[in-house]
């Protein structure tokens, strides 16, 4: 038997993020984790899956739909429900999760009322000006993810050549610090030790990081042999060269 029934990835972007999300969902036995509440909005979440705003009904109810629908979506037909969390979506999250399950004294508890067993994972990024980096360029490109064959897997804007932007670049930087600092502060909080996985350590040895994610959730390990990452770096000679310029401007080692 699995040791947990669910597993939330607590994140922010440009993280490593949707990788981890193809390789767990390509093992077959870990849910389909993804953004299963990404818009901070429930009507955004009702559209996502095609749930119907029935304006007689109270907000625990329309929550409760909604959250049969994640918890669908999100375990298929694994028995284990997989959810990805950004941050900057946290708190709205939160919130609604605090309507749903009033009667829980804590965040986990009412994690744990709504998932079951609950394993928290941790996935940040050290290089912290590497990741306001891909994410400035992402935003002005308007492409985020390719698949390894080369075509495109998410664009969010037409095509456009990136330009180097300091400031820009020093307010993502500023907010992925904030942002691993507050999931921190929340683990302690709630008394919970996640397990801490680094893009670093995913983008290295993808199938290592996948097989200690499934021993915890105590699943087959074995599952990850053969699964492939299912998309590709963006970095290239772009992103080297806004980091280099960041660091001597800004003086971070």
């Amino acid at each position: 038997m699995p040791a947990f029934d669910s597993y939330v990835i607590c994140t922010s972007p440009r993280s490593g993020s949707t990788l981890l999300c193809k390789l767990l969902a390509a093992t077959g036995i870990a849910g389909k984790p993804g953004s299963h509440f990404h818009e901070p909005s429930l009507q955004s979440w009702l559209d996502h899956f095609d749930l119907s705003f029935e304006p007689s009904r109270r907000e625990p109810e329309i929550l409760a739909d909604v959250f049969r629908a994640a918890i669908a979506k999100g375990s298929g037909s694994t028995g284990i429900f997989g959810l990805r969390l950004q941050r900057h979506s946290f708190e709205f999250f939160i919130r609604k999760l605090a309507v749903l399950h009033p009667h829980q004294t804590s965040d986990r508890q009412r994690f744990e009322t709504a998932f079951g067993r609950t394993l928290f994972i941790h996935l940040t990024r050290q290089d912290k000006v590497g990741q306001a980096v891909s994410c400035v360029k992402a935003e002005q490109t308007g492409l985020w993810h390719l698949a390894p064959d080369g075509t495109e897997l998410e664009r969010l804007a037409p095509p456009q050549e990136p330009v180097y932007d300091r400031e820009e670049l020093r307010v993502c930087y500023d907010r992925f610090t904030a942002f691993d600092q507050e999931w921190r502060s929340w683990f302690e909080t709630q008394a919970i030790e996640p397990l801490r996985i680094t893009y670093e350590a995913l983008a290295s040895d993808s199938s290592g990081a996948l097989r200690e994610i499934l021993a915890r959730l105590g699943v087959n390990p074995a599952a990850a042999d053969g699964v492939s990452p299912g998309v590709a770096k963006l970095a290239d000679e772009t992103n080297r060269d806004w980091a280099a310029r960041f660091r001597s401007g800004e003086g971070i080692a």
